[in-house]
């Protein structure tokens, strides 16, 4: 290859998502505007069509061989030199665009060939996806800025070209290889406002074009990467009109694509441990909005998978932001129980997804009038046939058995937390009827996951022996993977359970108290074991935020034993 044609080779990095629609890279084909009216696109395509570049997917495997080899060819070619030559050349393309759009504001043909000039340079700077060890000049020759600069350029397709660079040189792939630079050039970007410039780029594109649609998802590609290398950045990122923009278009009338699936992505990458974005969001009246696209799946299942995907990662939202105690009242006004309700009647795929909402909405003391709503719009009949009995079509919807017994069994333990007065009363009722059937039910759980928690501490104590003999220590460390191997084997359930047997044997209903006490003995059970699981309940439970809040409910659970 001769210097020109490596100058000109593009690498096929493609996207981070790949769109389904999409059969060339953004960019590599012709631009859907220049200027206002004047301009050729014929002219363009034969232009555009000269540029070397990898073409679609009909490539043979030995294509894709050959191209790997001059890729690798092409990253050994461009030294300090070339990298820096290439950087000149593009200032000067954009200095020489800016000065001729100056110049002649009204004869797009005078800038006309310097803008194809501009996003041919362009193309060409692709390469330095595949030497970030060389990303440093970038900055050092504020390449970054004028990258930044662009992004606001009257022709889109520029913009949209400089979008698709950026979201090559901060793929999560391409910068492995140099951290430092990687580095530099994410600090040189966020300094520099790119998610700020990126949302306005953002407000004028049209979806209903092919490109500027690409230019969409390149533009959240470049957000993610950016999340992964940086994460804290998101607060600002959401500061600077991001979660505004995502909130829009998830609510825009259009059919489901792509785009549509990677905003949900985004959002949910967005609100993770992250209480200052999840008050954002409530103050822009985002659990309105969350609540109005999950209501399309109340009745009817998600067409495919994708769309399953998008509804999972709004339901990741909701169960986010609901870690936010404001968002719960926001919840709460915003019917978003009554939704979960209905939702758990259906039968539907959304089941599952609105029973792990409905827990984070009641659980803690910050879900009190969230619990007394429940059972106001009758929930108590639609929570225990699911304490019942599993439902047998787990699978198909990501959650496992021991998930959903977990999240039931926290939702009936947050309302005996919670709930006061004739509504603790009917709550409690609901273990009497029907001969107790479902104290029979709770001790049913009791004993299965005891088992499996016992299994697994056995196995626990060996794997201690040998460390012991092999003259290791088992430092904190050692400890905690321990106990997370503990919790994986059902102790949190078991937790959950016991809790709800203590609270429902204290509530002075004798024939609860005597089945409990029946059945204990007639499966080889004891009250000391409980209170052993109770008690190491009781270290772990409580409120992060607040020492008097955690306090205070271990001072609660350990009343209730004193009464067992």
């Amino acid at each position: 290859m001769d210097v020109g044609e490596l100058l000109k080779f593009q690498p096929d990095r493609g996207p981070k998502r790949i769109r389904e629609e999409e059969s060339d890279a953004v960019g590599h084909g012709p631009p859907r505007k220049i200027a206002v009216g004047t301009v050729s696109r014929d002219k363009d395509r034969e232009r555009y069509a000269e540029a070397p570049g990898p073409k679609a997917a009909w490539q043979t495997p030995n294509d894709i061989i050959l191209q790997d080899l001059e890729n690798e060819a092409e990253a050994q070619a461009l030294d300090e030199t070339a990298v820096k030559r290439m950087i000149l050349t593009f200032e000067k393309m954009v200095t020489k665009n800016q000065e001729l759009r100056i110049k002649y504001p009204d004869n797009p043909e005078k800038f006309m060939e310097s803008e194809l000039d501009l996003n041919d340079t362009i193309q060409e700077m692709h390469v330095l996806a595949t030497i970030p060890e060389q990303y440093h000049l970038l900055v050092e020759l504020d390449a970054v800025n004028s990258l930044l600069g662009l992004l606001g350029h009257d022709n889109t397709d520029i913009a949209i070209a400089v979008v698709d660079l950026l979201q090559e040189l901060t793929d999560i792939d391409a910068v492995s290889g140099s951290e430092e630079g990687a580095q530099m050039l994410t600090d040189a970007l966020l300094e520099g406002q790119v998610v700020a410039l990126l949302v306005q780029n953002l407000e004028r594109l049209d979806e209903s074009v092919k490109e500027e649609a690409s230019g969409v998802h390149n533009t959240l590609g470049i957000v993610e990467n950016l999340a992964e290398t940086q994460p804290e950045m998101c607060t600002a990122a959401a500061r600077q009109g991001l979660v505004q923009w995502l909130l829009k278009r998830l609510k825009t009338k259009m059919p489901f694509d792509a785009n549509k699936l990677y905003c949900s992505e985004i959002l949910s990458i967005l609100l993770q441990s992250n209480d200052a974005n999840r008050e954002l969001l409530g103050e822009m009246d985002g659990i309105d909005i969350l609540l109005q696209q999950l209501s399309v799946f109340k009745r009817h299942d998600p067409s495919n998978d994708e769309e399953a995907e998008m509804m999972e990662n709004l339901f990741d939202c909701m169960c986010s932001c609901l870690m936010l105690p404001s968002n719960r009242d926001r919840f709460l006004m915003g019917e978003g129980l009554q939704l979960m309700n209905l939702m758990l009647r259906e039968k539907k795929r959304s089941r599952t997804s609105a029973l792990k909402v409905l827990d984070h909405a009641m659980v803690g003391m910050d879900g009190a009038e969230n619990c007394h709503k429940f059972v106001d719009i009758l929930g108590l009949r639609t929570i225990f046939p699911l304490f019942m009995i599993t439902p047998r079509k787990l699978k198909k919807t990501g959650m496992s058995e021991k998930e959903h017994e977990e999240h039931v069994c926290s939702t009936i333990a947050s309302m005996l937390r919670n709930l006061k007065g004739q509504q603790r009363t009917r709550l409690i009722n609901k273990f009497v009827e029907n001969d107790c059937e479902k104290v029979d039910r709770l001790m049913e759980l009791h004993f299965r996951y005891l088992e499996a928690v016992m299994m697994a501490d056995k196995k626990i104590d060996g794997e201690k022996h040998d460390m012991v003999q092999r003259g290791e220590i088992i430092d904190d460390m050692a400890e905690e993977e321990f106990y997370l191997r503990r919790l994986d084997a059902g102790l949190f359930v078991l937790q959950l359970v016991d809790y709800i047997m203590v609270e429902i044997s204290s509530a002075g209903v004798s024939s609860v108290r005597q089945r409990i006490n029946q059945l204990l003995n007639l499966h080889g059970g004891s009250s000391k074991a409980i209170r052993h699981i109770l008690r190491e309940y009781a270290e772990s439970i409580g409120d992060a935020k607040s020492e008097d809040l955690r306090r205070s409910e271990q001072r609660r659970i350990m009343e209730l034993l004193e009464t067992f």
